[in-house]
């Protein structure tokens, strides 16, 4: 499985960016897929994950009410819309996927494919 994030780059802060992934080599709309990210000097943490069929998700508390995660089975992605976004949130974004799909772990270590990252920098 191949996951290739896109979307990222710079934007002051109160702006928006949204972020693509899409995924080859195996179809997974039965896996949750998701965002995490990781800042300078920071642990990678979770941003949002969602379930297989888009009815469950979960955000970090930081995120919540800003950012918005979808997915689109037919073109084997997810996305991420950031709004209002804050300096703090600037960090290498990954994108993540885990079987099974009707759970939503917030742990790292619990998701098996990741993507490269793509870099977000909110400018204040």
């Amino acid at each position: 499985v191949n996951l290739v994030e896109s979307g990222g780059g710079l934007v002051q802060a109160g702006g928006s960016l949204r972020l693509s992934c899409v995924a080859s080599g195996r179809l997974l709309s039965s896996y949750t897929m998701g965002w995490f990210r990781r800042a300078p000097g920071k642990e990678r943490e979770l941003v949002a994950v969602i379930n297989w069929n888009g009815a469950d998700t979960r955000y970090a508390d930081s995120v919540k009410g800003r950012f918005t995660i979808s997915r689109d089975h037919h073109e084997n992605s997810v996305y991420l819309q950031m709004d209002s976004l804050k300096s703090e949130d600037t960090a290498v974004y990954y994108c993540a996927a885990r079987f099974p799909g009707h759970e939503l772990p917030p742990i790292a270590t619990d998701y098996t494919y990741w993507g490269q990252g793509t870099q977000v920098t909110v400018s204040s």
